[in-house]
């Protein structure tokens, strides 16, 4: 369903968001691209701003800055974090530490929404753990305009399997979809709920990383409109078994992959 009315189970990508050095031209695009209402947030928030669709909120952005309020020299590089939800974070950043994972931000309380904590898996790749208080995470998922799907991308995906399901409630198994052979689910309760692909399948140079799909009507009227906005095409519209997808990367480097999914035309 759209629409998300209660807390997402343990393990289930729950969230998004983006650090970007350019908070204001980051709403500008997404905005503009995904029909997303959002402002700068005010100061007690950090300047979060909490993006909506329809009313509802489906992502995050925020300028890159460091704890103390300072800005980050280097940059960090434009990425998006996709969160995955947790009943107990404490013991599960424990179980990250004892499985050669890095905890990199946190933990710590977000006024009364929840407790959140950014760590990377052994390969390097950075995730966000939200144990939700009175905010679940996103409120609309899987219709034009939300994200629909977070895939891993690693160098070593049984490895990455043993990780994930020792540090959170998730299995990993071969995807049972035609076509896609090959390719591996995370799954919760039985529902596949994100994906793992294998780094060797991508350019040179692309780091382990977690990568954001989000649902769109037309891939090939949005990366378009992304080009025109000052977007890079990283992997042209193209047919896959799941429809028809495309990678971007924002004009600020941040990657993210839009898909219209088969069969919801």
């Amino acid at each position: 369903m759209p629409d998300m009315n209660g807390p997402y189970k343990p393990g289930t990508p729950c969230w998004i968001d983006l650090m970007v050095p350019d908070q204001q031209a980051a709403l500008d695009f997404y905005c503009d691209l995904f029909g997303w209402q959002g402002e700068v947030g005010p100061p007690e928030q950090g300047g979060y701003s909490l993006c909506t669709l329809k009313g509802k909120p489906v992502a995050g952005i925020m300028k890159a800055m460091n704890p103390d309020g300072t800005v980050p020299d280097p940059m960090p590089p434009t990425a998006w974090t996709t969160y995955l939800s947790t009943d107990a974070i404490d013991s599960v950043l424990a179980s990250v530490t004892d499985a050669s994972g890095h905890v990199v931000v946190g933990p710590m309380d977000v006024m009364d929404l929840g407790r959140m904590a950014v760590v990377t898996d052994p390969a390097g790749a950075a995730f966000g753990l939200w144990q939700p208080g009175t905010f679940d995470g996103a409120a609309i998922v899987n219709e034009p305009g939300a994200l629909i799907w977070s895939e891993l991308v690693t160098p070593d995906p049984a490895a990455a399997s043993a990780f994930y399901s020792s540090v959170l409630p998730v299995t990993t198994a071969p995807s049972e979809m035609e076509g896609a052979e090959g390719y591996i689910e995370f799954r919760v309760a039985g529902r596949p709920v994100g994906g793992i692909m294998d780094l060797g399948m991508m350019p040179d140079g692309v780091p382990p990383h977690w990568q954001v799909y989000f649902n769109v009507d037309s891939v090939d009227d949005v990366q378009s409109a992304a080009v025109r906005a000052g977007a890079t095409v990283l992997a042209p519209a193209f047919d896959m078994v799941a429809g028809r997808m495309a990678v971007l990367a924002d004009p600020q480097g941040g990657s993210f992959a839009v898909i219209a999914p088969r069969g919801s035309a």
